[in-house]
Parts: C-alpha cells; structure tokens; sequence
C-alpha cells in the first residue's frame, strides 16, 4: 500500500522586513496621538496647568491680605522669578505649582527661592485683585508687548518661546481667581495699563 502523500501548504505570515514596519508605524501614530507635542496630551497638560495657576493665586490672595491688597512688586524686575519670589516659603513651599505641567522646564525643591531658578509662569506686575477681568499670570508669552485680538501671545509652532504648550495656546488667570484657556492666537486684547508690567520669566 503506497503513503498518502502530505499536501504541503505555503505558510502564510509577514516577513521580518513587514514586521518592523508595522511596529514602527504604530510607534509613531501613537507619538502623534498621545506625545508630548500631541494635542490630546496638551488638553490633559492645560487642565493641570490651570490647577497650578489657581493654587498660585491663593497664595497671591494671603500675600494681598497681608499688605493692604498689594500684590508682589521690584522696581527693577526684569523676569517674574524674583517677584514671586515674595510668596517662597511663606506663602506657599510647593514651588511645584510654578512649573507648568505642559512645557519642559526643570522642577524646584520644595521651598527653594525662585530667583535661583527659572518658572514657567509670566506675572502681570502692578494689579490689584479688585480688577476682576484683568490678566494677573499666564503662561509663558511669546513676548511682554501689549497685544491685539488676532496676535499671537502664545507660539505658533510649538518653539520656543511661549510653548508651554507646544502650539496649543496656554492659559490666563485673572484676578478673580478664575483660569481662561486660550488658543495660540488670541481672541480679545491684551492692551498696555498704566503702572502695569509683564514680566515673562527666564528664557
């Protein structure tokens, strides 16, 4: 009796080549989506930047009940650190919440002066917090000039400066406390206010 003979079947798969195309394909729609540039990462990143902002202004409001209503000022100030320095360690010892969520600067020491180091916030100097609808920090700007509905206070393109959140926009708090997210290119003005001066911080 003769063997049945075995049929023999090409087996069918992906080749290394196919392989390692895929999985590099996948790497990359997932930086797309989920990365540090990625607009669904920022979402998260403003959220907790906006946290950062709100428990800044708490200390803001101690620091104004303890001197009449005024708000952190140096004549010569040229950077927010040394300004917001005054709430370091009195007012606040987390000096986390100065360090934007979103952006890549450096962490401070809990307690750690702010003028050894750079932050992530800019610092309207010169307001009160009886000026409810006025700008009192932000994000990074791109520059300290009074600005126009249409210009751009935040980066265009995800460089520096100004991309605390790559080139989605940044947040603004006023002074009543309250955090305003916006778009790159801004949707209301930011005009010059006697006596006020915005201070970015280091570069």
């Amino acid at each position: 009796m003769k063997p049945v003979p075995r049929l023999c079947c090409a087996a069918a798969g992906f080749s290394l080549i196919e392989l390692l195309i895929t999985l590099a394909l996948i790497i990359v729609m997932t930086v797309m989506l989920y990365g540090f540039g990625s607009a669904s990462h920022q979402r998260t990143q403003k959220k907790l930047c906006a946290d950062n902002l709100q428990k800044i202004y708490l200390a803001l409001q101690i620091y104004a009940n303890d001197f009449g209503g005024r708000l952190p000022q140096h004549t010569n100030a040229v950077t927010s650190e040394p300004v917001l320095d005054e709430l370091v360690p009195r007012y606040t010892a987390d000096t986390s919440i100065f360090i934007c969520p979103g952006g890549r600067d450096p962490q401070i020491p809990s307690g750690e002066p702010l003028a050894k180091h750079k932050i992530s916030y800019a610092y309207y100097m010169g307001r009160r917090l009886d000026t409810p609808q006025s700008v009192l920090l932000s994000d990074r700007q791109v520059d300290t000039q009074p600005k126009a509905a249409g210009e751009f206070a935040f980066s265009p393109n995800g460089k520096p400066p100004g991309n605390n959140h790559h080139k989605y926009g940044g947040n603004f708090l006023l002074c009543d406390g309250s955090v305003q997210p916006s778009p790159a290119q801004l949707t209301f003005s930011l005009p010059a206010t006697p006596g006020v001066v915005l201070l970015n911080p280091k570069p």
